[in-house]
């Protein structure tokens, strides 16, 4: 049995994994969760527990949100703090601006998840169509939907829903490609 090791964020994301994970990796990775309380916690604690996983056939992810940060500055810190815990080889993802980015780039994975009217007609106007440039997207996905995104119980009801080859979230679509290039499998359809 293999294993992918995530260190996340929040719980949201953990949710979202679990909805995506399953349909991209096949039945022989079993995938851990450790999710911190939020992106300080996460950068405080992420040496001493990727140095204390002891687990043989391990795969390591870390994933966080980008906020407001400088993408590239926010990456280069984890990898070197994956360095620093003789963990190198891990891969490291930034959900450009919020996870909730992922979202926007399959708004009728939203619609059908939280089992509300059709969205997809507004993923064809101007500021969604570019889910990663969008500023604030988990406020931005509260207010399309009237308030029935909620960050974790919506992502636990979106994740499983998520196509995993038309989304248009790049940074999804470079979380998915690093995971698969982890334990090198082929694209497989939803």
């Amino acid at each position: 049995m293999r294993n992918l090791v995530c260190f996340l964020e929040e719980a949201s994301a953990r949710e979202m994994l679990k909805g995506v994970l399953p349909r991209l990796l096949p039945d022989d990775i079993q995938c851990y969760y450790i999710v911190f309380e939020g992106k300080q916690d996460l950068e405080k604690q992420l040496v001493k527990k990727l140095r204390g996983w002891q687990k043989p056939d391990s795969a390591f992810l870390v994933m966080r949100d980008q906020d407001a940060a400088d993408c590239h500055d926010v990456k280069k810190r984890l990898v070197a703090l994956c360095a620093a815990a003789n963990r190198p080889e891990t891969l490291v993802r930034i959900a450009c601006r919020e996870l909730e980015s992922f979202y926007f780039g399959d708004l009728s994975a939203v619609s059908r998840g939280l089992g509300i009217g059709n969205l997809v007609h507004k993923q064809r106007k101007r500021k969604h169509r570019f889910p990663d440039a969008i500023v604030a997207p988990s406020h931005e996905l509260e207010r399309l939907t009237n308030g029935a995104y909620q960050k974790v119980g919506g992502s636990r009801c979106i994740g499983s829903e998520l196509s995993l080859k038309d989304n248009t979230s790049r940074s999804f679509k470079v979380l998915l490609s690093g995971i698969r290039n982890l334990f090198q499998i082929e694209d497989r359809d939803d």
